[in-house]
């Protein structure tokens, strides 16, 4: 299972310190959310801060757009230094258009499910995109806890995506640990988002070892 921490719960006034951090544990990639307190009622940072932060490591950033319109920043994302741009389902963006515009960059185009939308949903585009990630609590904030019931949305995906030969990866977010990690590996996800579980662990490169081998 690759690791994806995110760096929503971490010290935002150390942010170079927080990301040499997770790049020593071993992680894949680095989970970027971007909210814009319309789509969820909170805000994060945008372009600019990504940007910054791209020169600081190698590590593929896996930007997840939590936002109401996100092809107006596309562009800016991409030059930023974004590796997958992730959407929500959910939005209010032409899902086609957007999703061929990432792709059109060089970009992984990725696509999220909030916890009330159906795993059939996304089937229709299950071969224009890299990545899927079910939300495993409301997106918006951090530290909440692992919605268990949304495991066998994961498994009829990873169905269908087993059933069409596809390689897309199945990413799950929200309320990650050592211990639900084993629970959505189970179901067919391949991918973790690692939150508030990376930053208060006393052996994070364990962790992030614990979870790949699953």
């Amino acid at each position: 299972m690759k690791v994806s921490p995110s760096i929503l719960t971490c010290d935002f006034a150390r942010l170079a310190d927080e990301i040499a951090f997770i790049e020593q544990t071993g992680a894949d990639m680095l989970h970027l959310d971007v909210m814009d307190g319309v789509f969820v009622p909170n805000l994060s940072f945008g372009p600019p801060v990504i940007k910054r932060l791209r020169p600081l490591t190698g590590m593929i950033f896996d930007v997840h757009l939590m936002m109401k319109y996100p092809d107006r920043l596309i562009d800016a994302f991409s030059q930023a230094g974004a590796d997958i741009i992730n959407i929500h389902l959910e939005c209010d963006s032409p899902l086609d258009k957007t999703l061929e515009h990432i792709r059109s960059l060089g970009k992984i185009a990725g696509l999220t499910l909030k916890p009330s939308t159906p795993a059939q949903s996304v089937f229709p585009y299950i071969d224009k995109v890299g990545l899927i990630l079910v939300m495993t609590v409301e997106p918006g904030f951090g530290g909440q806890s692992f919605m268990q019931d949304m495991m066998p949305k994961v498994t009829d995906i990873r169905n269908e995506i087993k059933r069409r030969g596809s390689s897309v990866m199945l990413q799950v977010d929200g309320g990650i640990n050592s211990d639900t990690a084993v629970i959505a590996a189970k179901a067919g996800a391949d991918t973790a988002v690692v939150g508030n579980a990376m930053f208060t662990s006393e052996n994070p490169t364990a962790l992030t070892r614990q979870i790949q081998a699953l």
